[in-house]
């Protein structure tokens, strides 16, 4: 591979600029997505019951209009009203209009045969008090106009009608005294997307920036510090290209991987970048030192990226769809990220040094570095020594691994301290905390249930074989009487049984004929509201602003209680009833998303152990890493109960992206062991080398990765500003576990692997004789010494 580069250095850059046109086109495709199938898997029976049965079937949402500070019996006020009410009625995708002014409008049809509204101010009060519901006036200051669209219209078309409606509301003409706010849930959720959209591009910006001062501080031992940043951010645009082509949706959760993408592929161009400039500056040629430098790292990184994945493939296993497409996503940017650096980084790197090379023979200058350096020669011939971070390096590594029992006591105890603590960490449930809480779109939907009391409903699908079966509407209403009066928390119900009664003077009929004949004089609007064919009736149970008051664990039990409820009150022979609703969703996600965190750190350590064993083919090989990130997950959950942070749908994630990170280091750190170790070294030199040497580039790709998911801790979302915080101490964490505890484990179990195997080859009476005269010659220069 490495020859291969070499000699295709014009080949390799001409495609990798092809791909980035390829994936320019592809990122074209990117869609932006919150809506149900994000949260839930479209076979699931969930999701079944939720969006086909009722979204698509009886589903509406609602952009609300809310109109304030003046008279609601102003005639103006009541003429744009109308103006309003007309124009959104007319828009593709709106199901219904409801307002004051269309109440009035109908009443005085009703009455007068007249299809307008009236001019006289005691008229219009007077059709006020006795026609417009509470729900569209709920005091004198204040009125709501519900545009209501059909729970089947996609996230673009809701877009498009929100700004249809925000546009005929200006062409209205509210009377100036009024103040006019377009809120609802189709709103909330547009000016969210627009957010994260906005979010994202500045978490990458300020990723960049951050990277940039990193490598300036710890990078500078090398030639063009920011080559590798250059060669992530290309791994990125591959990244989106195959975002586009592959249909993953950007999430709320996914737009969080490509920060960690730059803080881990930066890694790959930074040990690839490190390795070759170490080769140039030992004296080889620009084309040996790519080779070797292929030979050496490739295999390394390569193996790194394989145990990364392996951590992050645990994701895949989430019944969460949005946690899998951060999987996917993950998986794929460190794979694109890989190749960048493996075949344009290095190559542009040797493109560099040639160049350098030629203006030197051609104009007498001379590099900054390489074989003809000064700087580098008087580096290699030991006129200056080690800087401070080497010698830093260096001490800490002999530290450790001369006092391996006291340093991996005191970490196994916090280990288990930590897994302890993990499980009294309290798990944040309130989705309205994920968003930033100063979103104007937030605090007019929060103003709106502060009017209103909250519309959060649970939704009852009643299956049957005859929707005009008596018995069938008077259970719904015997059960939705029964939840009201005997469950605080059900404020109301409504259903096809209760619109029959209010057409019958409060009683159900006794037969199907009468019940059909009122089924004809009702309106389609209505009728579609509550009654679906011949076979199908929805319950509609109104529970208030429940995510404030009861939060998702209160409503979880009050869906548990309705579900007993419908067992005890069980509905007649031929009829079934299902519970659903945004919130019955949102309750399964949120358990789904939290419960599943242990197994998926579980899995992924046991991913990496069994793709290291198969890797290797090597127990110990297999063991270090994982023991050593091991750890850290129990630190991290210790860390997280001492700060007083609480799970989110993010931070679940946290155990397999500890894997996926802190494993590459300490796989890193292990092949150089191995490397060092080949050469003849003792496993204490071998490590205190590897530690100098492969160090620096760790804690270079280490600090870079820290400042990559520091760039989380700036977004407006409280979801990724926290997962933020604590990546940064985890990635922490994994460095400090990679030079403090990897290097003793590693050490001691290595030593006890080639004691067992020297007893096998040498006889037990002469083994520590042999020993002994080992020690004895260790500091003698005789050659008959050393060769014994």
């Amino acid at each position: 591979m490495g020859i291969f580069i070499e000699n295709n250095t014009i080949p390799i850059i001409i495609v990798a600029l092809l791909f980035v046109l390829v994936s320019a086109q592809g990122a074209q495709n990117i869609s932006m997505e919150s809506g149900t199938e994000t949260f839930v898997e479209k076979t699931s029976q969930l999701y079944q019951d939720f969006d086909h049965l009722y979204m698509n079937i009886f589903g509406t949402e609602a952009i609300v209009v809310m109109v304030e500070d003046g008279q609601v019996n102003d005639p103006a006020l009541l003429q744009a009203m109308d103006r309003l009410d007309k124009m959104s009625s007319s828009l593709p995708g709106v199901v219904s209009v409801q307002s004051v002014a269309g109440v009035v409008r109908d009443a005085n049809f009703a009455l007068t045969g007249e299809s307008a509204l009236p001019e006289d101010r005691m008229e219009l009060e007077s059709l006020i008090t006795n026609y417009v519901p509470a729900e569209l006036m709920p005091d004198g200051t204040h009125s709501l106009i519900y545009v209501e669209i059909a729970g089947s219209v996609s996230d673009e078309q809701k877009q498009e009608i929100l700004r249809e409606v925000e546009t005929s509301v200006s062409l209205a003409e509210f009377p100036p005294d009024y103040n006019i706010i377009v809120t609802g849930d189709p709103a909330f959720m547009v000016s969210m997307n627009n957010a994260m959209m906005s979010s994202m591009a500045v978490l990458l910006g300020l990723s960049v920036i951050l990277m940039i001062i990193v490598l300036y501080l710890v990078f500078g031992h090398v030639r063009w510090r920011l080559m590798p940043l250059a060669i992530v951010l290309l791994g990125i645009i591959y990244t989106f290209g195959a975002m586009g082509y592959l249909e993953i949706p950007m999430t709320m959760v996914s737009m969080a991987a490509f920060p960690v993408l730059i803080g881990l592929g930066i890694d790959y161009a930074i040990q690839f970048h490190n390795r070759i400039e170490e080769e140039l500056e030992r004296g080889e040629t620009p084309a040996e030192a790519v080779v070797d430098t292929i030979k050496h790292t490739g295999p390394a990184v390569l193996i790194a990226l394989i145990i990364t994945a392996l951590g992050f493939f645990s994701l895949v296993t989430s019944s969460v769809p949005m946690i899998q497409d951060f999987a996917k996503l993950l998986l794929i940017g460190i794979v694109m990220c890989f190749l960048a650096s493996l075949f344009v980084g290095v190559t542009v790197i040797y493109g560099l040094d040639n160049m350098q090379s030629i203006r030197k023979e051609k104009f007498g200058s001379f590099s900054l570095k390489g074989k003809n350096n000064s700087k580098s020669s008087s580096k290699t011939s030991g006129e200056s020594g080690p800087d401070i971070l080497d010698r830093l390096l260096g001490r800490t590594t002999h530290f450790t691994i001369n006092h391996p029992f006291m340093i991996l006591s005191i970490a196994v105890l916090i280990c288990a301290g930590g897994l302890a603590a993990d499980t009294q960490v309290p798990i944040q449930t309130d989705t309205e905390t994920f968003v930033p809480q100063d979103l104007p779109a937030l605090m007019d939907l929060k103003h709106l249930s502060d009017i209103t009391g909250g519309e959060d409903q649970l939704n009852i699908i009643v299956k049957t074989d005859n929707v005009a079966d008596p018995e069938t509407l008077k259970w719904m209403d015997e059960f939705s009487a029964h939840e009201v009066d005997n469950r605080n928390s059900v404020l109301g119900a409504e259903s096809m049984a209760s619109v029959i009664k209010s057409m019958n003077n409060g009683v159900i009929p006794g037969s199907e004929a009468e019940i059909r004949s009122l089924y004809e004089q009702m309106p389609d609007q209505q009728k579609d509201r509550f009654m679906y064919g011949e076979n199908m009736l929805l319950l509609n149970l109104n529970i208030g602003d429940a995510m404030g008051s009861l939060g998702m664990e209160g409503i979880e039990l009050l869906a548990d209680v309705i579900r007993d409820d419908m067992l005890w009150m069980a509905p007649p022979p031929g009829m079934s009833a299902t519970i659903t609703g945004n919130s019955v969703v949102f309750i399964e996600v949120i358990g789904a998303l939290t419960s599943g965190r242990v197994f998926m750190t579980y899995l992924g350590l046991g991913l990496v152990f069994g793709g290291l064993l198969l890797i290797y083919r090597d127990f110990l090989k297999a063991l270090v890493p994982v023991v050593t990130m091991f750890m850290v997950v129990g630190w991290s959950g210790g860390l997280m109960y001492l700060m007083g942070m609480e799970y989110t749908p993010m931070t679940a994630t946290l155990g397999a992206l500890i894997l996926g990170v802190g494993s590459e280091y300490a796989v890193l750190m292990m092949e150089r062991y191995f490397e060092e170790k080949s050469k003849g070294a003792t496993p204490e030199e071998a490590m205190t080398e590897a530690g100098v040497k492969i160090g620096k580039a760790i804690i270079t790709s280490g600090l870079t990765t820290l400042f990559g998911f520091c760039a989380l801790i700036a977004s407006d979302f409280n979801i990724i500003s926290s997962f933020g915080v604590i990546t940064v101490i985890d990635v922490g964490l994994a460095l400090f576990a990679t030079f403090v505890i990897f290097p003793p484990v590693m050490v001691l179990l290595d030593n006890f692997r080639e004691r067992r195997k020297a007893k096998k080859i040498i006889p037990d009476g002469s083994f520590d004789d042999i020993i002994e005269k080992i020690e004895l010659t260790k500091h003698n220069s005789d050659p008959e010494a050393d060769a014994f």
